[in-house]
């Protein structure tokens, strides 16, 4: 039966609400990101409070579980050594363009800002290298054997 011939009020039709999926991994984060989770989660919660309507509560509560477990899980990543890695700002040049990005937990990430997730394929390309060296290619490393 088409869509057109169901009563507006009929929920049948609408789309199931799923909890929001938390990404695969370890839920590394900077101090910036675990504070903007608490306001987050804060801000949420004051939300929650003065809201009436029954399914934009329904919502907000299922944001609130989303990052109440985001802030429950967060692992403060250690500070970056020598290499590259978590917390990072790296500045790169690609097709002679200079650009800057920093390695940061999946909630934070924020590419046009320059915050990218440390899952990332550039980010993972990058963890491990070290300042002023370039990387070792993979028909380099095959050839040295």
């Amino acid at each position: 039966m088409s869509v057109a011939f169901r009563r507006e009020d009929d929920d049948e039709h609408k789309e199931p609400r799923f909890e929001l999926p938390l990404p695969p991994g370890p839920n590394l984060v900077t101090r910036r990101g675990l504070a903007a989770m608490a306001e987050q989660v804060e801000r949420l919660e004051s939300e929650l409070a003065a809201e009436r309507d029954a399914e934009r509560i329904t919502a907000i509560r299922r944001d609130l579980r989303y990052w109440r477990t985001r802030h429950s899980t967060a692992e403060i990543a250690p500070a970056p050594t020598d290499e590259v890695g978590f917390g990072s700002r790296v500045t790169y040049t690609l097709n002679g363009q200079r650009r800057t990005i920093e390695l940061v937990g999946s909630d934070e990430a924020d590419p046009a800002a320059g915050r990218i997730p440390f899952t990332a394929p550039l980010a993972l390309a990058m963890t491990g290298l070290m300042a002023g060296k370039p990387p070792i290619s993979a028909g380099a490393a095959t050839r040295s054997r």
